[in-house]
């Protein structure tokens, strides 16, 4: 898995930060998507979608410094 991950990093001169972040991200989902699927389980639907809610959230903030990354990486192929 690391050495997947390291030729990623090489091959694409994909930022560390970056590929963290996305780690990140993935945890977010799959730990909400779970817990939200066990509140669901338990007849606990209003509580299930707060927690969907609050896990895009989280998703959001941690995916900000990516999608900024990549406004400015485009904002260098116009010409101005």
């Amino acid at each position: 898995m690391f050495d997947v991950i390291q030729q990623i990093v090489s091959r694409f001169n994909v930022s560390l930060l970056h590929l963290d972040t996305i780690f990140k991200v993935i945890g977010i989902a799959y730990i909400t998507e779970f817990t939200a699927q066990l509140l669901k389980d338990a007849d606990l639907e209003a509580i299930a979608i707060k927690v969907e809610l609050v896990g895009k959230i989280f998703i959001l903030l941690f995916a900000l410094p990516i999608f900024i990354a990549v406004l400015e990486t485009l904002m260098n192929f116009i010409p101005g």
